[in-house]
């Protein structure tokens, strides 16, 4: 037994997925009468709904596109991957009326079920995005489940076990207390306490091959930056080439020229040792030519070579 509200949404539903429908066709799927089909197209033209009513033996009702949204209907899944993608347009700061973003999570998140509704608060307080880099990469994408079983973990404090397979190859099974996920230049990260390695660590989604949930409850780290974390992680991870400069200047404004995520910085009685791991040497190189201040490289002998050859180039350069 429907009600009459059922009804009135099962003829918006009807008119979205069809172009065109006659009114006895209406009638027929809702098990009413042609009168009653009526009623219903007035409640909803009254409601500001575009519909617009054909007359005579072969008329119909099509719904029109208007200036005002019809009544939607999402499912659990849709509520919160619309507003995982409204999290993302804030966060990047996208060319669009940042109140009207606001506004439309705050109305997704006050008429989703208490289920979405936790899911949706557990992917806004354990979910960080870098939003300072661009990369020319392709995002690898992360297994739906997979996001919504550690953001649960990461805002319930729940403990996870882990199969994780290294960028060896190297498969390890270990209970984690994750902090945080971070999206950072097209990866997904998971940033905690890994209890097999005792100590920090941080693992890409992609390679994560099972997670299971623990019944332990862990405390949080206060004043833990998990992007920095990340970061740093990325930037002495092996790579291709190790970069080791000695930079003749204060730890201050090496850091003017070199992110503290960049790398780590050692101070010396020579200078500052800024330590990298990378795997291209373009951008550095460049960025060492930039530096207000001396700059020597003790590895790799791959960007000496390029910093010689940009130098060549820019003495053979004709200047009028």
């Amino acid at each position: 037994m429907y009600s009459p509200t059922a009804r009135l949404l099962a003829v918006l539903e009807l008119l979205q997925s069809n172009k065109r429908m006659s009114g006895g066709e209406i009638a027929q799927r809702l098990e009413v009468d042609a009168r009653t089909v009526r009623r219903y197209i007035t409640t909803l033209q009254d409601m500001g709904i575009p519909i617009e009513g054909e007359r005579g033996p072969s008329g119909a009702y099509t719904l029109q596109r208007g200036h005002r949204l019809p009544p939607l209907l999402y499912t659990e899944e849709e509520a919160v991957a619309l507003s995982l993608g409204l999290i993302v347009l804030q966060t990047f700061h996208f060319p669009v009326d940042a109140v009207a973003v606001e506004g439309a999570l705050a109305k997704t998140e006050r008429v989703v079920p208490e289920a979405a509704f936790r899911r949706i608060q557990g992917l806004r307080n354990a979910i960080v995005f870098n939003p300072g880099v661009y990369s020319t990469q392709p995002p690898r994408l992360a297994r739906n489940q997979l996001v919504v079983t550690l953001t649960s973990a990461v805002q319930e404090r729940q403990r996870v076990y882990l199969r994780y397979c290294s960028q060896q190859g190297d498969f390890t099974d270990r209970p984690v207390d994750l902090y945080s996920l971070v999206y950072n230049e097209g990866y997904w990260y998971a940033v905690g306490y890994c209890h097999l390695r005792h100590d920090l660590r941080t693992f890409r989604l992609d390679r994560i091959q099972s997670v299971v949930t623990l019944p332990d409850i862990f405390e949080r780290l206060e004043d833990f930056d998990p992007l920095e974390h990340v970061l740093k992680s990325i930037a002495l991870s092996p790579n291709t080439y190790r970069v080791e400069l000695l930079l003749d200047t204060s730890i201050e404004l090496a850091q003017t020229v070199f992110l503290p995520t960049d790398g780590t910085f050692e101070e010396t009685d020579e200078g500052i040792i800024f330590r990298r791991n990378i795997a291209e040497l373009d951008w550095l190189a460049w960025l060492v030519l930039q530096a207000p201040f001396r700059i020597r490289v003790n590895h790799p002998p791959e960007l000496r070579q390029m910093l010689r050859e940009i130098s060549t180039k820019a003495m053979n350069i004709g200047l009028e």
